[in-house]
């Protein structure tokens, strides 16, 4: 990404979403593409991509699409400017706080079971070959 706009096709190979993806993130309203080209193409920046990324991130963490949103809003209004009212700053960084906290049980929610998985894939390469596995 080079700082400039940059179309769909080349948002797709960065981000490893799919056309249908983005569009649908799109007409929820999570990413709106900074602008059009002549033709009508949707031009992303790197900070659309940025927030796909966020997006990407959550997907498999199991994240609703309104929490996405609410995520996105609270980072959005934090990153608008630093004369937000001392009391809605930190109810917004508290907001990012629950995320994290959230992100982290799950994350270490899928180590479980990811190791429960891979044991089972070692029980049934040890039924087949009748060696443990390691």
């Amino acid at each position: 990404m080079n700082g400039e706009h940059t179309q769909i096709g080349e948002v797709t190979t960065h981000t490893e979403l799919s056309l249908r993806t983005i569009r649908h993130y799109e007409e929820t309203g999570l990413v709106i593409p900074s602008a059009r080209s002549q033709g009508g193409f949707r031009l992303y920046t790197e900070a659309d991509v940025a927030r796909l990324m966020v997006i990407r991130r959550m997907k498999p963490l199991g994240f609703t699409l309104d929490e996405m949103h609410d995520l996105l809003d609270a980072t959005d209004r934090l990153d608008a400017g630093t004369d937000l009212p001392a009391g809605e700053r930190e109810a917004l960084l508290e907001r990012v706080r629950g995320f994290e906290e959230a992100a982290h049980k799950r994350v270490a929610d899928l180590r479980t079971q990811l190791a429960r998985a891979e044991e089972f894939a070692g029980t049934l390469s040890e039924r087949l070959t009748g060696t443990p596995a390691h």
